[in-house]
């Protein structure tokens, strides 16, 4: 049985709410973006994978309604589909948290933004935002920057959501979406003008009736006036409603919004939501037709697998390095390709001195292939590399939760990124593993006899490294260039299905310690990793009460390798579920990981509470306060048989344990508090009982850890830009502010000065101040602001990530924000692809019988039009006949795709989805009928309105035999 533990940390309890609430629902019955959003998802990608299994003959049985879920969606999209395949829901999980996190993120950055939310009648404002996300999207699904899509994507959502919770669209009896938001080249119609009475006053309280009879007879579109700071608004409108609304006031008072079901038009607020989850699938099937199956698959994140990433020293003493990095590519890209474990994606980043990069990104495992046979190993000057810029193009660009592999021989020349790093790996939650060849046992660099220092790194050199492994969860492998092929199955073992963390700590100081971990029923091959100098010694005693020491290679409980610092062991626990004891005999430092692979997972995402017109919780990017209070939200999802027991924020270094209150919320959600934590370093733990059917034991403990550390800090930084798109050639200022607190608190009498560092993983043009100070009588904040210039060669869909880090002046303590921006290109050509049929031939038999002894056919000719980018694709959406297109040049000199189509007439259906180079989709569809006469009678006008107004005709024979219709998608 497949389970998936998803766990949020929270710094606060919510303040009042008054939205579609963005997260979580506390009264219990209302409906969230975050509801809305997974129920549209899963729903759009389970219609997805059955088109695809109808394609390809295979069953798909899944009934699609809003009870799926993100484990057996992705377990029928599977192509193995068994119950006993071992399925990992952790980067679809991640996906979707990704775009209901950035969904709620458009409450906390366009709070008082009417177009984000189609507040005051900004209709068209409102479809502007959604057009020029739409296209963003599509950009970067093109340059295959899916992570950036997905953030992009869920603010859109937001949006197109808050359309029929803030407008009457429901009030008007629309039981479906309002098409015209997603095709901007549609005039949007019926809109009450800005001298039109919307509302009168609600009675006592009721604002069921408070539309106005002509507005609702003449079907006028409005919505709600919303403003926190005046109660000002054009006579005669509706407002929002709420507390937080003053224009609700103000005659006419009362408000018209659904977002919850205790709002003014509360009543509505289920019906509401449910044109929001099919106006988000509506969204998704556009874009769906504009990147093809397959990308919006990888889009929405559904995978298998995590993505095979290198970087990967290109200098000169790194070719047995480089050609080992290739061996175990290449054993796992053919030992996988085409299975349910190929890699979702193939990164490589090279690096050197002066250079690093560029990054390759690509889904093809023949052009990785290709990329790294390229490399070679030359040059090296003065010994350290750009490591760290490499592995910071490498965090950004891997989706969050990826397993990276660093290979270097040399010390870093960058070190003054490792906070940078630091914060990228907190922020992505990705394990970065150190491949370190040739480390000296001593702490300072060799010199040669003429005084040049040797190529080896020094234990020091080395300890950056091991710093930024420990706080990934990751490992700094330490071995000869020559036992390096030892080590490398430690890449295989993370590249297989499934893989979870049991337990892991890193002990520095070393001591002689004893480590338990649980081994539940659902765990299979698992793997300990022991890192440490050689004289390190370990013993091992399973559940049973039989014991193994580090004597034995091979024994009753496992079979390992050493090679360098590393001890892999692969463990037998056939019938010995319970607790396990590794008990370490070392005064040197050293790490412990056990992992295996099971179906139990869990991730984490730091949010933070905000108050105000659409309170909630949105993501924080940073680190949790030192002494504040926190909480944990776990979401247990896949099996009813999973009880949580205890979750736990565990720092070895003390080591501190804090444990957590559970409570739950409802729908298999528990809210675990946490008061006062205290500064530390901490990981999570998870701790259970799974009495499913499919374990080995009748009752199962279980326990899991994130590999991520959380680390507080009592500095709070917080960044946040107008806009995440950002065009080409422009610059933008992005505003931050640094606080001292207190126990969690802003202490508001605090001063000081701090250093301000900003990266962005483009190396764009950047300014930024390098300190700020927090003067007397400031509140205890300081603000500063950071340009950042994109060039005007940067293409559309280019993901950017800034990081702004603020560190105390005695350098021990340390926070930092992440922002993700998008490079896009401004929105010129909205038309969509036009159709004009040319000719038809053959028509069908009325005798089903005979159908498959004809054929039928018709060609047509595509154009986008005379301000058009020009048509990219065309795809067979539906039929099963054959298509050919070809381009020719039209009397004005416009290029013309001239599509031909032609099928058995036992298959009397076409539709062909047309996609312009910007992704603007339109669609052709014939269908075949029996005839009587083959000669052309009539002649047809089509027409296609553009957001300017202007009609264009479009006049074409149709045959009787062949009735061709033009839709817009």
């Amino acid at each position: 049985m497949a389970v998936l533990f998803m766990v949020a940390v929270v710094i606060s309890l919510p303040g009042l709410i008054h939205s579609f609430q963005p997260l979580f629902s506390f009264d219990g019955n209302s409906t969230t973006h975050r509801d809305i959003t997974q129920r549209a998802v899963l729903r759009k990608t389970a219609e997805v994978c059955r088109d695809i299994a109808a394609s390809e003959g295979r069953d798909f049985s899944l009934i699609i309604d809003d009870s799926l879920s993100a484990d057996n969606v992705q377990r029928a999209c599977s192509s193995t589909g068994t119950s006993t395949f071992l399925l990992s829901t952790v980067m679809f999980r991640t996906s979707i948290a990704n775009m209901y996190f950035s969904n709620a993120k458009v409450d906390v950055v366009y709070a008082l933004s009417e177009e984000h939310h189609f507040d005051d009648e900004t209709f068209q404002g409102g479809r502007d935002v959604i057009t020029a996300g739409v296209s963003a999207v599509k950009a970067s699904v093109k340059l295959e920057s899916f992570v950036a899509g997905r953030w992009t994507l869920g603010g859109v959502f937001h949006t197109l959501q808050d359309f029929y919770s803030h407008s009457n669209w429901v009030e008007l009896g629309n039981n479906a979406p309002f098409s015209t938001l997603i095709k901007p080249d549609q005039p949007l119609e019926n809109l009450a003008g800005l001298s039109t009475p919307t509302c009168r006053n609600c009675t006592g309280g009721n604002c069921d009736n408070n539309l106005l009879p002509d507005l609702l007879q003449q079907g006028l579109l409005t919505s709600g006036y919303f403003n926190v700071f005046s109660s000002a608004k054009p006579a005669g409108k509706c407002s929002h409603g709420g507390s937080f609304d003053l224009t609700s006031r103000h005659d006419p008072v009362g408000g018209i919004s659904k977002d919850v079901v205790a709002s003014s038009h509360g009543s509505l607020h289920h019906k509401a939501a449910d044109l929001a989850v099919n106006a988000t699938m509506e969204l998704l099937e556009d874009i769906r037709l504009a990147v093809g199956d397959k990308n919006f698959l990888r889009l929405m994140g559904l995978s298998q697998s995590s993505v095979l990433c290198f970087v990967i020293d290109t200098t000169g003493s790194m070719s047995d390095d480089i050609a080992e990095a290739k061996r175990v590519s290449f054993a796992i890209i053919d030992s996988k390709r085409g299975t349910q474990q190929e890699p979702s994606a193939y990164i490589l980043v090279p690096f050197n001195d002066p250079g690093f990069g560029p990054l390759i990104m690509t889904t093809n495992a023949d052009i990785f292939k290709d990329n790294i046979n390229k490399l070679s190993a030359n040059g090296g000057g003065d010994i350290p590399e750009l490591c760290l810029s490499g592995l910071q193009l490498a965090l950004t660009a891997a989706p969050p939760s990826s397993e990276i592999f660093v290979f270097t021989d040399a010390p870093a020349k960058d070190a003054y990124l490792k906070s940078t790093i630091t914060a990228l790996i907190e922020s992505s939650k990705s394990v970065v593993t150190f491949m370190l060849t040739d480390v000296l046992a001593s702490r300072r660099r060799r010199r040669s006899a003429v005084g040049v220092s040797s190529r080896s790194m020094s234990q020091s050199d080395a300890q950056l490294y091991r710093d930024i492994a420990r706080a990934s969860g990751g490992q700094a492998i330490e071995v000869s260039k020559s036992d390096l092929s030892l080590v490398t199955s430690v890449i295989e073992d993370s590249s297989a299905s499934a893989v979870v963390t049991v337990f892991q700590v890193v002990t520095n100081p070393g001591r002689p310690d004893n480590f338990t971990f649980t081994v539940d029923g659902s765990l299979r091959n698992m793997t300990a990793y022991i890192t440490g100098t050689s004289s390190l010694t370990f013993d091992l005693t399973s559940s049973t009460g039989v014991s193994q020491s580090s004597s034995q290679s091979n024994g009753p409980l496992a079979s390992f390798t050493t090679a360098g610092n590393l001890r892999r062991l692969s463990l037998n626990i056939d019938n010995q579920t319970g607790s396990w004891v590794i008990r370490v005999y070392s005064n040197n430092p050293y790490s412990v990981k056990v992992t295996g692979q099971s179906s139990v997972n869990f991730i984490f995402n730091l949010v933070e509470a905000h108050e105000g017109a659409h309170g909630d919780f949105s993501l924080m990017e940073g680190r949790p306060l030192s002494g504040g209070n926190a909480s944990i939200l776990v979401s247990v999802t896949g099996s009813d048989t999973v009880k949580v027991t205890e979750v736990t924020l565990f720092d070895s270094s003390g080591p501190t344990e804090v444990n957590g209150s559970l409570q739950s919320v409802g729908g298999g959600n528990f809210l675990v508090t946490f008061s006062g934590v205290p500064a530390g370093d901490f990981v999570i733990r998870l701790k259970g009982e799974d009495s499913s059917s499919t374990s080995r034991s009748t009752d199962s403990s279980f326990q899991r850890q994130a590999s991520t550390h959380i680390k507080t800090s009592s500095i709070s930084v917080t960044g946040q830009a107008n806009n995440t798109n950002i065009e080409p050639g422009s610059t933008i200022s992005i505003p931050f502010t640094v606080a001292t607190t207190t126990n969690g608190v802003v202490n508001d009498s605090a001063t000081g000065t701090f250093t301000v560092r900003a990266n962005n993983d483009r190396s764009y043009t950047s300014t930024s101040p390098s300190t700020v100070t927090i003067a007397a009588g400031s509140g205890g904040k300081a603000n500063g602001t950071i340009t950042l210039t994109v060039p005007a060669s940067a293409a559309s869909g280019t993901d950017v990530t800034l990081t702004i880090e603020a560190e105390n002046t005695a350098a021990n303590d340390i926070n930092y924000t992440v922002l993700r921006l998008s490079v896009a290109a401004k929105v010129t050509d909205i038309t969509r692809p036009v159709c004009q049929v040319v000719s038809s031939s053959t028509s069908c038999p009325s005798s089903s019988s005979l159908c498959a002894s004809s054929k039928w056919e018709f060609i047509a000719n595509l154009t986008d039009g005379i301000n058009g980018t020009g048509i990219e694709t065309v795809t067979i959406r539906q039929g099963n006949g054959t298509l050919n297109t070809s381009t020719v040049a039209g009397a004005g000199g416009e290029n013309i795709t001239v599509a031909t189509y032609s099928a058995s007439c036992c298959s009397q259906n076409v539709e062909l989805a047309l996609v312009d180079i910007v992704g603007n989709v339109g669609t052709c569809v014939g269908q075949a009928r029996e005839s009587t006469t083959a000669a052309p009678v009539t002649t047809a006008a089509l027409n296609t309105t553009s957001t300017g107004g202007h009609t264009e005709s479009i006049s074409h024979y149709l045959w009787i035999s062949v009735v061709v219709s033009l839709f817009w998608k």
